[in-house]
């Protein structure tokens, strides 16, 4: 038996389901060329997170700063890191005086899930241009071996 499909608008998808993939594919986290900017244009510092066996990593990328720079705090579940950092240069040659300021600040935050994360235990170090937050599993959110369960 041979079934025809409809294609519309190059979707092979029904129509019913085809507005929620549209929308889910159209929303701006897939907009690849704007996803280092927040909503007033400033830019944000690219993030990832690693899922490892026992614990999360997050690692953002902020070359140029000093631990000092960051502030991480947590408020019930959800996990911000912040920065601030203020230059200000003078230079004076003669009757001539150049001033340069430069403020840069970013926050992210990610809301935790207090039923899988060790929340008392998070651990931050700041590295080679990278922040690196470990976060680790509850003891019952990891994975546990399979075992085997006996037949009567």
């Amino acid at each position: 038996m041979t079934t025809i499909v409809k294609r519309t608008n190059g979707s092979l998808l029904p129509a019913s389901q085809r507005s929620m993939f549209d929308d889910f594919f159209n929303r701006e986290l897939f907009n690849w060329g704007n996803n280092n900017f927040s909503a007033s244009r400033t830019t944000l510092p690219s993030v990832n997170i690693k899922e490892l066996e026992k614990a999360f990593e997050v690692e953002v990328a902020a070359p140029g700063m000093k631990k000092e720079d960051f502030s991480i705090t947590l408020d019930g579940n959800m996990l911000t890191i912040s920065s601030s950092k203020e230059d200000q240069q003078e230079e004076k040659d003669g009757k001539y005086t150049r001033r340069e300021f430069s403020y840069q600040s970013f926050q992210r935050s990610f809301e935790l899930s207090k039923d899988v994360v060790d929340d008392e235990n998070i651990q931050a170090r700041y590295e080679n241009g990278v922040l690196r937050l470990t976060i680790p599993k509850k003891e019952s959110a990891l994975a546990q071996s399979p075992r085997l369960i006996e037949i009567q």
